[in-house]
Parts: C-alpha cells; sequence; structure tokens
C-alpha cells in the first residue's frame, strides 16, 4: 500500500489516468510497467477495489479505487512520510535544522 498514489484517495481512477498523474509530478520511474504491476499487486492486497467501464474509444477500463482498508493504509502512511522526509531533511540539510535541534 505504502506505493499507492495518494490522488485515488479522492475516487475511482483509471490505470492509465493514474500514471499521467504521476508522471506529470515528476515521480521517477513512471512507466506503465512500473505502475500496472503494482496496481495488480495492490487489487490482490485488497487496498484497492476494482471495476470494469465500458470505454468511448477502445476496450473496457479498469477503475480503481480504494477500500476502507486502503484508506487507513494510507493514512498510516501520510504521518510515516512526513516523518520520513523530515528526517532525511535533516540529514541533507543539517545546518538549517540545527537551531531546531538547539530547542
Amino acid at each position: 500500500m505504502r506505493h499507492c498514489p495518494a490522488r485515488s484517495s479522492s475516487g475511482p481512477r483509471y490505470g492509465t489516468e493514474l500514471l499521467g498523474e504521476l508522471t506529470n509530478t515528476g515521480a521517477p520511474a513512471t512507466s506503465r510497467g512500473t505502475v500496472h504491476p503494482l496496481l495488480t499487486r495492490l487489487r490482490r492486497e485488497e487496498p484497492v477495489t476494482t471495476d470494469w467501464s465500458e470505454s468511448p474509444s477502445g476496450p473496457p477500463r479498469r477503475y480503481y479505487a480504494l477500500t476502507d482498508k486502503g484508506r487507513t493504509a494510507l493514512a498510516d502512511f501520510a504521518v510515516v512520510w512526513a516523518e520520513f522526509t523530515q528526517a532525511v531533511d535533516r540529514l541533507i540539510t543539517p545546518d538549517q535544522h540545527a537551531d531546531r535541534r538547539e530547542q
């Protein structure tokens, strides 16, 4: 669950739509070969559910939505991620954080 795109918390998303949103953020390693296997694993582990929907421009599309389990995992991950990024910031910019450590 730790890699599930947080944007999916706002409603069902088509896999390619998620890929586009990740690409637009500048996230590294955002390709179909990275994202689709991850979505398949998330579907099996059940933090997401899927629905097939007819597409006006091609084959049916699989849409992904967070389950209650997924929303809980996403909220938990958001806390861990914030703590992790703060720790990394302190590590790579120690001079900027020296005043905070002394307080």
